[in-house]
């Protein structure tokens, strides 16, 4: 089961997408002896002015699908849809302009920001690439109103980014996605490289951004303290799965999925009624996506599997009592750990 589509304000929706990367050994003949399957089966609607939260460890598939839904990877198999277009039939010119409206703010400030360029070069680089998208002021002004934007001194336009902080780099990096008047920004860890205090002035950033001129965001991170502040929806992933989906507050104050509730749990707090919730702990490593688990991925790990069904039979994703908005793909979820 996947979000109701169609929708009016969806901006961009994902029907069964699903990225293999295949394993190659050797160095003359290069032979593939595996696949990876980096997401599978994941379908999403992105609603415009709201923000969808991506989070699981490493290796659950959500930078992968990131890149698919700015272009830089092409999907194995589904769509990726935007405003009803399929992107794969898209001819090149119509992809070119696709990317002016999907941009990226990348993870780590410090390597995303060309060391030999200017500030004003980098913020400017967008204008290069897409002219018809200069401002009618012209390229420098737009820079600089740019950098006033993301809260820096236009005066700075020359300095390079090892003259400035991770904060101000990680400035730099949403100026210059915002160059071209995107509608969908897609921010991969974007404060996970910074200190705490840095990371609330880059989440105040972007919220004011959001509100001012209606943006959608695609955020990634492993930090569910971050994804509570920020983020309408959340999308649970492991192992390239969606393994719950639903909005902010039921995802922390009811989780469904074992592997949701043990993610939570890990985030010190109190729920409201003022008794700690009860812990869900999983041990064991993320299983290797050359080679997952039959049935349901997470039955490796899980406190509630069962043999014989869980091992056996994939589940797919489906909606709490009540509440088609809150979908879990779990064979015994949990009904209520608030």
């Amino acid at each position: 089961m996947a979000e109701p589509s169609g929708s009016a304000d969806a901006i961009i929706e994902v029907r069964g997408l699903a990225k293999v990367f295949p394993v190659r050994r050797g160095v003359v003949l290069r032979r593939t002896v595996g696949q990876v399957q980096a997401v599978d089966d994941v379908s999403l609607t992105l609603r415009r002015g709201r923000t969808l939260g991506l989070v699981g460890e490493s290796g659950s598939g959500k930078s992968t699908l990131a890149r698919m839904l700015v272009g830089v990877e092409r999907p194995t198999r589904g769509q990726v849809l935007v405003d009803g277009r399929d992107v794969s039939t898209m001819s090149r010119a119509a992809r070119r302009r696709l990317r002016r409206r999907v941009q990226m703010v990348f993870q780590d400030p410090y390597t995303s920001l060309n060391p030999r360029m200017s500030v004003g070069e980098i913020v400017g680089e967008p204008f290069r690439i897409h002219p018809d998208a200069v401002p009618k002021g012209g390229r420098d002004r737009a820079v600089k109103e740019l950098l006033e934007l993301v809260g820096l001194d236009p005066a700075h336009v020359h300095r390079y980014p090892h003259q400035f902080s991770g904060g101000q780099r990680q400035r730099i990096g949403i100026a210059r996605a915002l160059a071209v008047k995107p509608q969908v920004l897609v921010c991969d860890e974007p404060v996970s490289a910074l200190d705490v205090s840095v990371q609330a002035q880059i989440l105040n950033l972007l919220r004011s951004l959001q509100a001012e001129f209606n943006l959608t965001y695609v955020f990634i991170s492993h930090d569910l303290s971050v994804m509570r502040q920020i983020c309408s929806r959340i999308a649970v992933m492991y192992l390239g799965h969606v393994v719950e989906l639903g909005d902010s507050e039921q995802i922390f104050e009811r989780p469904r999925h074992p592997y949701t509730a043990a993610l939570i749990a890990a985030v010190p707090r109190v729920s409201e009624n003022g008794h700690r919730r009860e812990r869900v702990v999983v041990g064991g490593d993320v299983p290797s996506a050359v080679d997952p688990p039959s049935g349901c991925v997470f039955h490796p790990r899980c406190p509630r599997f069962h043999e014989g069904h869980c091992d056996v039979v994939e589940p797919i994703l489906e909606p709490a009592p009540g509440d088609s908005s809150h979908v879990a793909a779990c064979h015994y979820p949990l009904e209520n750990s608030a």
